[in-house]
């Protein structure tokens, strides 16, 4: 890549000069990770082979300490328990999580400080957020104090907890966690883990030792949690890190850029005093280059904001496709917990269709035997040039409010399949950022995982006529009754539901204030602007 800053942000367009942050780094190599089963055996590989002086740093929005990262285990607390008794350093930052009642995770983050803090380790219940935000990023740090060459950090959407560990069958994972009805009682996963080595991994490390390092209290703000937790002896306050290892060598041919979201609180982190906004606008200059195709899969695509930025795109590019992947319903069912998805959902997805009709593309997916699989991945592919993988979703949640982390990858390894350049713009197709979407399409319709039934996948207008080909094809085998074999293929083309006058005006305000908030600063808002 010639010019990355074609692609990437620079420092001033980070926005945050309080960071120790680089813009980018060179010479790393980059590993999808799709689906937890994948995620977690490659995991578990890699902290087993730490010994004692190594490092192991982990985030996480919800742990579970008895989820089985193998059938059999080790769970994740024993992997990380017996990596201690090696001498390995072990830390985490877990979010503190809101009420079970309230589907999150406040008891299970307790247990797992617990078990890891008697095995050993230190791991902090982190509430340094806005209110009713959440520490959203889902890291693994792995050190070798011997040898760098070994170094290894795993970033993207999956979390170490009950429901992750689910494979390309797609039938759920035995420890399940309950959800809407329609997902059945093991419910089905899709989510993708980036693999890192190299110089990134050093960067991630920072990353975990900034909010680490913040001197204000993981409590902040929160008199009665503190009270519980100081009964419980829950730690809220870590003791020093040990001295930062250097960084890995070069191993390989991507960029990677770290970005992130951190919002404008008090008090502020020192690490970003006014908030951290790089997500929102490195998906802004990438998505403002595309010219053929966005590939999206995300757990949401929420917020007229958010899709405002594809709208403008589409409406610039007369052959620009936008292809959406997302769940078929919300995870728990309930007029409260659904109705203002529903509303965030149908404003995002109308707005991309007026600005570019029959070039909006929107599916869900299924099993083998129907059961809607719950999307969870959070993964962009912009002309097979750009990709990411992160925690953030595509709302203004995940751009302002939270705490997110997604690594954008720039391969400089040109991809000689044609179409060589398919935005037009001299970049050239990348071999990551194509490969990415290929493994993902290839599933979702049921082609051959090798690569031999490209051939309809690699030109931006097959790829849509294939994917619409493939939903059409089963829509019409329900809608016929299921007569005759199963048409091959996962999609389904998907239809925000259509809400009440009476149901939008209750859950328009509840989802704008609770389920898509807003943490930027406020001359950030007054100006529309990330």
């Amino acid at each position: 890549m010639d010019d990355p800053e074609r692609w990437l942000l620079s420092a001033e367009e980070r926005g945050n000069p309080a960071t120790d942050l680089p813009g980018w780094t060179a010479g790393n190599l980059c590993t999808p990770l799709v689906h937890g089963s994948v995620y977690f055996e490659r995991l578990v590989e890699a902290v087993e082979a730490l010994d004692e002086g190594d490092h192991l740093f982990f985030t996480d929005w919800r742990g579970d300490p008895d989820e089985q990262l193998r059938p059999g285990g080790p769970t994740v607390a024993q992997l990380f328990t017996e990596a201690v008794r090696r001498g390995v350093t072990v830390r985490g930052l877990v979010w503190r999580s809101h009420l079970d009642g309230a589907s999150f995770s406040k008891e299970e983050n307790r247990a797992l400080d617990r078990e890891i803090e008697h095995g050993g380790g230190e791991v902090i219940l982190d509430q340094r957020v806005r209110r009713f935000g959440s520490h959203h990023q889902k890291f693994v740090v792995l050190r070798h104090d011997q040898d760098a060459s070994r170094d290894v950090a795993f970033v993207g959407g999956i979390d170490l907890c009950h429901s992750r560990r689910d494979d390309a069958e797609h039938r759920g994972d035995p420890q399940s966690l309950a959800m809407s009805e329609a997902y059945g009682s093991t419910p089905p996963w899709h989510d993708v883990q980036l693999e890192l080595r190299g110089p990134a991994v050093h960067v991630l490390d920072t990353v975990f030792r900034e909010r680490w390092d913040d001197p204000h209290s993981a409590d902040t703000d929160h008199p009665i949690a503190w009270v519980r937790d100081k009964l419980n002896r829950a730690r809220t306050d870590g003791d020093p890190l040990p001295p930062q290892l250097p960084a890995p060598p070069a191993c390989g041919p991507h960029l990677v850029q770290n970005l992130r979201t951190y919002p404008a609180i008090r008090p502020p982190y020192p690490f970003a005093p006014q908030g951290e906004r790089s997500i929102a606008r490195g998906y802004t200059k990438a998505i403002e280059r595309a010219r053929r195709l966005v590939y999206l899969e995300d757990q949401y695509m929420w917020s007229a904001e958010v899709a405002q930025l594809f709208a403008d795109a589409l409406r610039t590019n007369p052959e620009l496709h936008l292809v959406v992947i997302v769940p078929r319903v919300p995870d728990q069912d309930g007029a409260f917990a659904s109705r203002p998805q529903y509303v965030g959902r149908w404003q995002a997805l109308e707005l991309c269709r007026k600005a570019g009709p029959d070039r909006v593309h929107v599916f869900d997916v299924e099993n083998h035997e129907g059961t809607p699989v719950y999307v969870h991945a959070k993964v962009c592919v912009v002309d097979d040039v750009w990709a990411s993988v992160g925690s953030d979703n595509f709302n203004r949640r995940s751009w302002t409010h939270d705490s997110e982390l997604s690594s954008a990858v720039l391969d400089t390894t040109r991809d000689e399949r044609e179409p060589r350049d398919p935005g037009g713009g001299g970049d050239g197709a990348r071999v990551f950022a194509r490969d990415l979407r290929l493994e993902l399409a290839r599933e979702h319709t049921d082609r051959a995982p090798d690569g031999s039934e490209d051939a309809d996948l690699l030109d931006p207008e097959a790829f849509v006529a294939t994917l619409e080909a493939s939903a059409e094809a089963l829509d019409a085998w329900y809608a016929g009754g299921r007569v005759g074999p199963r048409p091959r293929g996962r999609l389904r083309r998907h239809e925000p539901e259509e809400l009440s006058l009476g149901t939008r005006l209750w859950a328009t305000p509840v989802y704008r204030l609770l389920d898509d908030p807003d943490g930027r600063p406020l001359r950030l808002r007054l100006r529309g602007k990330f």
